[in-house]
């Protein structure tokens, strides 16, 4: 696993992937929250909170990290190299966990330079208020929903060569994990099934986080969604090396 992880950290902290995609996001988040004139700049909420950024990273995210995830299988099935890693003494478990802890790190790169927004909602702030535990949380949220995203992302790129569709796919898959069920349930369709419809979507577990709730339920349910598709990765490897 350690191998692949080098190979892969390698790949994007080598070229301008992992820096670029870093520099959009921020860029996006830091546009959002301090210099355009809409619902979502700091200085227009009246209190001393990150809860738009929380709103508008997970878009970002949902746009960013299949991104980064669409070529790590799909290009390795493209250049014939997938194979090789098969004739290599690595179980295919290390390879697909080796390439996920990758991204997981990537992400974190992602997030750190925006602790600098904290720094500036204090110094802002009028009467130094700040909800310090509220944003934690809702960063560990972030976080994972970061992983969920990336999980998802791996998944999709085991199923086919090209990336573009890799790509295509996992935008959709997460859109529909993380917004989907909540807005079918928003219509109030089915009654009293619309609250436990909201569970199976990524938002109504995110949004626990946001409220400074770190919730065992919610870390339960990240963990094993990443989990499943990691393994269903790990099964569509498998397959493929078996041919």
């Amino acid at each position: 696993m350690l191998t692949i992880f080098k190979k892969e950290f390698k790949n994007y902290f080598g070229s301008y992937a992992a820096y670029l995609v870093a520099a959009i996001f921020v860029l996006i988040t830091t546009l959002f929250l301090w210099f355009f004139d809409n619902e979502f700049n700091v200085f227009n909420l009246g209190e001393a909170s990150l809860s738009t950024f929380f709103f508008i990273a997970p878009w970002a995210f949902l746009f960013l990290i299949p991104a980064l995830t669409m070529r790590q299988f799909a290009e390795e099935r493209q250049l014939g190299t997938l194979e090789w890693l098969f004739t290599q003494p690595i179980r295919i478990s290390n390879i697909v966990l080796g390439k996920y802890l990758s991204v997981l790190i990537l992400i974190l790169f992602m997030l750190v330079p925006t602790v600098i927004y904290i720094f500036t909602l204090a110094h802002f702030s009028l009467d130094g208020q700040v909800d310090y535990g509220t944003i934690f949380s809702g960063y560990l949220g972030l976080y994972l929903l970061g992983a969920l995203f990336a999980a998802i992302g791996i998944c999709v790129s085991s199923f086919t060569s090209n990336q573009v569709v890799a790509y295509v796919a996992a935008v959709f898959s997460c859109f529909v994990l993380y917004y989907g069920f909540q807005g079918i349930a928003s219509y109030n369709l089915l009654g009293g099934i619309d609250y436990y419809m909201q569970q199976f979507g990524a938002q109504f577990h995110y949004n626990s986080f946001l409220k400074g709730i770190v919730d065992t339920r919610d870390l339960f349910y990240f963990i094993t969604i990443a989990a499943l598709a990691l393994v269903i990765t790990q099964i569509s490897i498998q397959k493929i090396s078996s041919k």
